[in-house]
């Protein structure tokens, strides 16, 4: 009675084994893959599955995006610059059964082809296409790991590139070519400024010159400028200009004058009276 009590419970325990090992769930966002004795069956939707135990065997593949990082490669430029780039990928199984039976472990192969992926794109580009044209760059690594990957059930949606790492001597001679750049640009800017400056007082000489009197209603505003500080100066504008050249007018004939030889000196004459026949003089 005892030896038969005892098998019942064995035979309770195997049974419930045998039911929790023959009953999966598959979540709403998987896919079970079922083989029967090593051979492919076909796929099973979410909800709860029955199996064979021992029999089957059900691999349950997520159909969510997974992001996967890059790990930092370090790269050579088309111009022979060493950086260290990072990226991130985007992806997720769009065939189940292809990404069971066509590779071992999804996610490693992904990982590995992603790195020297990134390692080829970025090696045919200069640092410069690298800073500066990173969608293209996205773009192109996208597109050779769909190619690659397709046979894997796998569909990559995104590449971005994350981090790009520059020597300390490149970042230092950049920083130096963007120095120079905006110095540049602040020249051309000020000597643009210089120009519009000259031209617009080329048009307020010529404006002063047709009308007088705005060179003396400047002047009066000159002075009401000055008289708002309360100055003891007082301040009498003259035409600078022409006050120049009469300055200069008056030293060439002062320089004129002294370098002229002096004209020669007349004598005085005396008249003579001259005798005449009566003995009264006459005036020659």
């Amino acid at each position: 009675m005892e030896v038969l009590v005892f098998l019942l419970v064995v035979v309770a325990v195997l049974a419930v084994l045998a039911l929790a090992m023959a009953v999966k769930i598959v979540k709403q966002y998987e896919q079970g893959v079922l083989f029967r004795f090593g051979r492919l069956v076909g796929t099973r939707s979410p909800g709860l599955r029955v199996i064979i135990p021992f029999v089957d065997v059900l691999h349950r593949v997520s159909l969510r995006i997974v992001t996967m990082p890059i790990q930092s490669q370090g790269i050579i430029t088309r111009d022979n610059v060493s950086v260290d780039v990072s990226a991130v990928a985007y992806f997720r199984v769009a065939d189940a059964v292809k990404s069971v039976i066509a590779v071992e472990n999804v996610h490693a192969a992904i990982n590995q082809i992603a790195q020297t992926t990134l390692r080829k794109v970025v090696g045919q580009h200069t640092l410069d296409e690298t800073l500066s044209e990173t969608d293209r760059i996205n773009l192109d690594i996208r597109q050779i790991l769909d190619v690659t990957t397709a046979d894997w059930g796998v569909q990559v949606t995104l590449v971005e590139l994350k981090d790009i790492q520059l020597p300390d001597t490149m970042k230092r001679a950049m920083a130096r070519q963007a120095e120079a750049e905006r110095e540049k640009r602040a020249k051309i800017i000020n000597a643009e400024g210089e120009s519009l400056a000259a031209a617009a007082l080329g048009d307020a000489s010529d404006t002063m010159m047709a009308h007088p009197l705005a060179l003396q209603l400047r002047n009066l505003q000159s002075l009401v400028e000055i008289g708002v500080d309360k100055n003891t100066t007082v301040v009498f504008p003259a035409p600078l200009m022409s006050t120049i050249g009469e300055l200069g007018s008056f030293l060439a004939r002062e320089t004129a004058s002294a370098t002229s030889p002096a004209p020669p000196t007349e004598l005085p004459t005396k008249t003579i009276p001259a005798p005449t026949s009566n003995g009264v003089p006459e005036t020659v």
